[in-house]
């Protein structure tokens, strides 16, 4: 039998619905508190709710939060959140990247990682199954020690480089796919290393139709986008309202051409919102609302010009890819 684990207990792949596939909801990451980087502090789970309520009513079911623990998850208080919107949340075991772990690990994890100094210090110092034993507990037991459950695991490389640090939480990540049969995800930095990170995960023996890979819109090259698709790994393209890194029509020509190369069911949709200024309730943002709002109906139109059914593909990346993507296959 196929569940969605979620922070309010696992459901039917059936019952995720409309699901953004990679955002952040509420987090204090560590890195950015130590640089007084306040616009990547999400830190009033009240305005959150606001957002949160407004993709609710706009037809939202699902969120998938891809916090992981070195970027200052607040567990409780998304769970909460959930609670009081009605909307599944998957919550995500692991790690990010390494610049972020050269932060001090905040007083409150250093209990649950056993460990005090920086984040980087914690992974050098640890084995590959120490590593391994920490994600399972939190998929198995919960995150940072709550009940709350990950209904994911995710690893994170830098920008064209896979540092040796990182390519052990790799194969720590792997190894608890294969404990737990989480689903994977992995942080592209700028959308470059994926194919590497798919050497490393072939190594492990993990099977590529249980990974997603994130950002890659941030890399707009179809033939990468092709290589990854063509093991079973699912893209995200995460980045939407994004236009410092490439306008929409970039972004919907790369979807579109995964589409007429036969790869449809490999492409997931969100926003990565995860600054104060893109929330509309903490600034002036486009919002949460933006992607269902603004971009599925211009998706729809560029779709259709096309020739492609526009509404069969929006149901796809939003309802039926999430439901395979994030499924755990018992």
């Amino acid at each position: 039998m196929n569940f969605i684990r979620t922070l309010r207990g696992d459901i039917s792949p059936t019952e995720l619905g409309f699901t953004y596939s990679h955002e952040h909801l509420v987090c204090r990451p560590p890195y950015w508190v130590e640089k007084g980087e306040d616009d990547l502090l999400l830190d009033d789970p009240a305005k959150t709710k606001l957002e949160m309520t407004d993709v609710k009513q706009a037809g939202v079911q699902t969120i998938i939060d891809a916090t992981a623990v070195d970027y200052g998850r607040d567990v409780e208080a998304v769970a909460t959140l959930s609670e009081e919107t009605g909307i599944h949340i998957v919550g995500t075991a692991g790690f990010n990247k390494s610049f972020l772990w050269k932060a001090a690990i905040p007083k409150h994890l250093q209990g649950v990682l056993g460990y005090r100094g920086t984040f980087e210090e914690w992974i050098e110092a640890s084995e590959i199954n120490e590593l391994t034993e920490f994600v399972v507990r939190e998929v198995e037991e919960g995150l940072e020690g709550t009940q709350f459950r990950a209904g994911q695991v995710k690893f994170g490389t830098g920008y064209n480089r896979i540092t040796p640090l990182e390519e052990k939480t790799i194969r720590a990540v792997a190894r608890a796919h294969h404990a737990t049969k989480a689903p994977v995800h992995s942080h592209t930095e700028v959308g470059t290393m994926a194919l590497e990170q798919i050497e490393i995960l072939r190594q492990e023996g993990v099977p590529l139709e249980f990974v997603s890979f994130g950002h890659m819109d941030r890399n707009p090259d179809s033939y990468v986008h092709e290589q990854v698709a063509r093991t079973g790994a699912y893209l995200s393209f995460d980045g939407i309202g994004k236009i410092k890194y490439a306008p929409e029509s970039t972004r919907i020509e790369c979807i579109l051409e995964l589409v007429k190369r036969g790869y449809e069911d490999h492409v997931l949709v969100s926003g990565d919102t995860a600054r104060k200024s893109y929330y509309s309730h903490y600034d002036y943002g486009l919002g949460l609302q933006h992607i269902v709002a603004n971009w599925v109906p211009r998706f729809q139109e560029e779709a259709e010009r096309a020739g492609f059914d526009g509404e069969r593909l929006i149901r796809k990346f939003f309802v039926e890819n999430p439901a395979r993507c994030f499924a755990w296959k018992e």
